[in-house]
């Protein structure tokens, strides 16, 4: 069922706090029912008091709109509906009778405009306002008591000629309690209404507090859909680096070497077409394994280049394939005291990957050197080559040293480039290892 709304108030921004707008009419009917209601006043000549329910029905038109920015306009709001609520207090044959819900009315409405200090600042004053003409409303009291009931109106049948008793006074304390009398109603009186004020501001407060963190939650939740959605960016944004990064890698390395078979079989081909024959079947070969590389990356882009070999085994085949294209021999140290984390054998074989691949390309080296050792707690790999080196600095963009750098930091692993010109190059890596492997 659809929530009614106003038109034109400013109801929507009270929306949450329906119950409180209900409560308002009910208090605004009632006030409005003290004066129009029929009562013994009436019976006696009491003129209707419109003035009074001119009041209340402003009262309530002030309710469709609720300042919440201006400080003056809030002040002079709640000055307008001070003076009316006394307005109608101080009027003459005023009984008295609507000012407490509107004073409680306006209690409720400084609860929705003011933070907390505003509102004990309002029901403070609220409270005073009505203990004071309390005691007015008893000292403006005429002489004789104002529900003084006669027994005239109950006259009994007398004989003839026989005296009639004096009037006497109905439900009421003797002479000399009257004015203590008077005083206990008006301290109770007060008190109930204190005790009123007290529970609408704890129940509109725990109301609006439950509001604000109702809101918390929600801006809460926005920003984290905001961050899902941010993360989620950011993983498909790694993921096309992972898979630029294995295409590079693997099909890089094997184009490599199949260039450079090629360039060895065209140079024998007048002088030694038996050898150059052999370049052309070891050329033939590692087309075949770019071209299932190329199948791989595309369809399925495997995350486990070691074809389910341990990284000992790969490392192994890895640097034969790098002996086979480039006729330079590999100084290798493999100790590992068993088996790794998957996705540190990965790094691991890419990183050795891409730097070989690099050699290849463009070390001119005579010497290479790869050492993979399981230290207490890490796995150190070192790559080193003798040959015309380069400086860092000046390829920091590269591809390929990039791949490097974000595998090793997607692991929490250090990884040093050291190289200079015509001074060689080498890669060291620390891979953390966990506790338990």
């Amino acid at each position: 069922m659809p929530a009614f709304r106003v038109p034109g108030a400013l109801f929507e921004k009270r929306e949450p706090f329906t119950f409180l707008l209900y409560l308002e009419w009910i208090l605004l009917a009632v006030a409005l029912l003290t004066e129009i209601w029929p009562g013994p006043e009436l019976h006696f000549g009491r003129p209707f008091p419109f003035v009074r329910v001119a009041v209340v029905l402003v009262f309530a038109l002030l309710g469709l709109r609720l300042p919440t920015r201006s400080l003056t306009a809030k002040l002079f709001y709640m000055a307008v509906s001070f003076a009316l609520i006394i307005a109608a207090m101080v009027s003459v044959g005023s009984p008295f009778n609507m000012a407490p819900f509107l004073l409680l009315l306006l209690v409720i409405r400084s609860c929705l405009i003011f933070p907390l200090s505003g509102r004990l600042t309002v029901a403070g004053l609220v409270f005073v306002t009505f203990v004071f003409f309390s005691f007015w409303r008893v000292q403006a009291l005429p002489g004789e008591r104002p529900w003084r009931v006669h027994r005239h109106f109950h006259r009994e049948a007398l004989p003839p000629g026989a005296d009639r008793p004096p009037p006497r006074n109905l439900f009421l304390p003797p002479d000399e309690d009257y004015q203590l009398f008077i005083l206990r109603l008006t301290l109770n009186s007060a008190l109930l209404f204190g005790a009123g004020l007290a529970f609408v501001l704890l129940l509109i407060n725990a109301m609006l507090n439950e509001y604000a963190n109702r809101q918390k939650l929600a801006l809460a939740n926005q920003r984290l859909r905001l961050y899902a959605q941010r993360i989620e960016d950011q993983a498909t944004l790694q993921e096309r680096n992972r898979i630029a990064r294995d295409i590079h890698d693997s099909l890089g390395h094997s184009l490599t070497a199949l260039n450079m078979q090629m360039e060895m079989a065209l140079a024998l081909i007048p002088s030694a077409p038996q050898k150059a024959e052999g370049y052309l079947i070891d050329a033939k070969h590692l087309g075949t394994q770019a071209l299932q590389s190329v199948r791989q990356s595309v369809s399925a882009l495997r995350s486990d280049p070691l074809l389910g070999m341990a990284l000992p085994e790969a490392l192994e085949q890895l640097t034969q394939t790098f002996v086979q294209s480039t006729r330079l021999e590999v100084e290798r140290t493999i100790d590992l005291a068993g088996p790794l984390p998957p996705e540190i054998a990965v790094a691991v074989y890419r990183i050795a990957q891409e730097g070989l691949t690099n050699i290849s390309r463009h070390a001119a080296a005579t010497k290479v050197e790869l050492e993979v050792r399981q230290l207490p707690g890490m796995l150190h790999l070192r790559l080193e080559d003798d040959g015309q080196g380069f400086d860092p600095a000046q390829n920091a963009t590269g591809f390929g040293l990039e791949g490097m750098r974000e595998r090793a930091a997607a692991l929490a692993a250090g990884l040093v480039i050291d190289s200079a010109p015509a001074k060689g190059c080498r890669i060291y890596a620390d891979f953390p290892l966990p506790e338990v492997l």
